[in-house]
């Protein structure tokens, strides 16, 4: 398993310290900010550079209170996505932890949606055997698809890429397509 004890217990303190923050914050906002979707994605590496790679994590998505509306019927709105989740390779397992905006682009009565972000991303462990991804601290920049099914469900694909941004001079990055399903509020 390999998860350092100490430096585990802090990012994960800071991490949840951060998650409850951001659950406070929509009683401080207007009430435009609201519950969105919620859900669970899978994803497994995109490269043979960095093979072997998963990835599965929880996620809450809520709407912020930005919308633009573009053109004829097409809509930007802002979300905040929050994640906890399992990154592995080989039987090495890290905790992976990550919060930030979204952007969503999505027309009237079509049930097709593209989603946008960068989002920074703590992980409990940077090697994984050869692969060093340089840090603790990550990014995750992807670009999606979503699909609603029904009022209620919506079913997505995203191809993500993880990197450090050269934080200590060392970015290897790590790219992983991700497919989730999620419960829309």
């Amino acid at each position: 398993m390999g998860f350092p004890g100490n430096r585990f217990l802090k990012i994960c303190r800071v991490w949840l310290a951060f998650v409850l923050g951001l659950l406070s914050l929509p009683s401080a906002w207007s009430q435009d900010v609201s519950l969105e979707s919620a859900g669970a994605r899978f994803g497994f590496s995109a490269h043979k550079r960095s093979a072997g790679f998963k990835q599965a994590e929880a996620f809450v998505d809520w709407n912020l209170p930005w919308s633009y509306f573009l053109f004829d019927r097409w809509h930007l709105q802002w979300r905040l996505d929050a994640t906890a989740g399992w990154l592995g390779r080989d039987g090495e397992d890290a905790a992976i932890f990550s919060s930030g905006p979204s952007l969503i682009l999505r027309r009237d009565h079509i049930p097709l949606a593209l989603e946008f972000g960068t989002i920074p991303t703590v992980i409990t462990r940077d090697s994984f055997g050869a692969k060093n991804l340089g840090s603790y601290m990550q990014f995750t920049t992807y670009g999606g698809i979503d699909f609603n099914l029904g009022s209620h469900t919506r079913l997505g694909y995203r191809y993500q890429h993880m990197s450090n941004a050269g934080i200590d001079g060392h970015n290897p990055g790590l790219n992983l397509h991700a497919f989730q399903v999620s419960w829309r509020f």
